[in-house]
């Protein structure tokens, strides 16, 4: 990616905020020369590591997770706020006419390696838990998966 010492971000704890708050990453994959992209949300895990763990959920019927029954290389790409830069904003317009359009946005682009797992009640249930307890943290009356009927629940794991 493109990117203007000026504009780089190092501080971790500053891109792991940006991940929280904008937790649909596309996650990009290379499977046999082809690139794919899948739009997941993510859970951070950041007592994981020096930068942090990804943790994430999908269909059974997306193809990604048999693709990767290896761990696999991916880029996370997560999007934070953009906009577009219109010259008309800069005094300079009015001055000497010297000024451009430009696109303002802010992401994070997080590497590592996908490893799928499957068959683990236990993890994908604790999973779920933090996915959805860091979507509804925000909400009066936060919604839990066990408040859903445990037969219910299974179907859907």
């Amino acid at each position: 990616m493109y990117l203007p010492a000026h504009f780089e971000e190092t501080r971790t704890d500053v891109l792991h905020a940006l991940m929280r708050g904008h937790p649909l990453a596309t996650l990009v994959t290379c499977e046999g020369g082809a690139l794919d992209a899948n739009h997941l949300p993510l859970h951070l895990d950041a007592a994981i590591g020096s930068l942090g763990c990804l943790r994430g959920h999908m269909a059974r019927a997306n193809p990604l997770w048999r693709a990767f029954e290896q761990p696999g290389e991916v880029l996370a790409i997560f999007h934070g706020p953009q906009a577009y830069v219109t010259p008309a904003w800069y005094p300079a317009k009015q001055q000497t006419g010297r000024v451009v359009p430009t696109w303002n946005y802010a992401v994070v682009h997080a590497h590592g390696t996908l490893r799928v797992i499957d068959g683990d009640a236990r993890w994908l249930r604790g999973q779920l838990d933090d996915l959805t307890a860091q979507q509804e943290a925000a909400r009066p009356h936060p919604w839990k998966v066990g408040d859903a009927p445990a037969d219910y629940l299974a179907s859907m794991m």
